[in-house]
């Protein structure tokens, strides 16, 4: 298990795809320079049956990885009570720490039904709340019915975070007092990045968590280019400047917010 030390704070990436082909040719020079850059940790989140399985490899490899184990909702198609049984005995594996990429998305008009959608979130929800774990929150185009599902869960108990926030900072605030935390990458250092930057100046610090969905999201200089946890820095920095605090202040609150939210990958040292 980890240990946060308010000291000597690294940086947490909550949310990477390293099993992602993108890394295939450097994942490990990658992994091997977090230290280096000021990287303590990162969850590697699933988003569908083999990346499970790959998931669970880099949290066996890697002692600084962690990971979470749930189906995208855009990889839905198929999906049965025998994928559940395979994500159930995943999050026996001590350092699964949550269950993910779960949730809602509606931007495409291709995809899985609404109605899939909703079925098959609700049930993992349901598996979360079972297995007392954490949620890793996918939400596009969808935030009055993602915010509506999970309030029942939340009442009785369930918490997790809502994964690259893109709504008002109004239903962040609603999210926050329901015990949630919200997730922040690449998007809060662009130009048109106003409703996360919004956000971030109208939430407290405790309720923000850092993370890059690597390879996507790259904040600006590396904007459009594949992204990785080492780009975390500049998103620290944007942070801090909307917050009016220094960098080290923002790592040393979202680290051990991050813990918090994960509470499987190790006990925070308490001030």
């Amino acid at each position: 298990m980890s240990k946060f030390d308010p000291d000597s704070a690294m940086i947490f990436d909550t949310h990477s795809h390293y099993d992602d082909a993108a890394f295939d040719a450097d994942r490990n020079e990658i992994l091997a320079a977090f230290a280096d850059n000021g990287i303590g940790w990162a969850a590697d989140i699933a988003s569908d049956l083999k990346s499970i399985e790959k998931v669970t490899a880099l949290c066996d490899r890697y002692p600084f990885i962690y990971g979470a184990a749930g189906i995208h909702p855009s990889e839905l198609e198929g999906m049965n009570e025998d994928w559940v049984k395979v994500i159930d005995k995943a999050l026996d594996h001590d350092k699964i720490v949550a269950v993910g990429e779960i949730g809602l998305d509606y931007h495409y008009d291709d995809g899985p039904s609404e109605e899939l959608q909703k079925y098959w979130f609700d049930r993992q929800l349901s598996l979360a709340m079972e297995r007392k774990m954490p949620v890793v929150i996918h939400s596009r185009d969808a935030a009055s019915d993602t915010l509506e599902m999970i309030k029942p869960y939340a009442k009785r108990g369930l918490r997790g975070v809502i994964h690259c926030y893109s709504y008002s900072a109004e239903m962040a605030a609603v999210y926050a007092d329901m015990g949630f935390y919200i997730g922040v990458g690449g998007v809060v250092t662009y130009k048109n990045g106003r409703k996360l930057k919004e956000t971030v100046a109208s939430l407290p610090l405790e309720r923000i968590v850092i993370e890059t969905d690597c390879p996507y999201l790259s904040p600006d200089p590396f904007r459009g280019k594949r992204n990785s946890s080492l780009h975390l820095p500049y998103v620290v920095q944007a942070i801090s400047l909307i917050k009016g605090c220094e960098p080290e202040e923002v790592i040393r609150q979202t680290t051990l917010n991050a813990f918090r939210l994960y509470p499987g990958a190790g006990s925070p040292e308490m001030d």
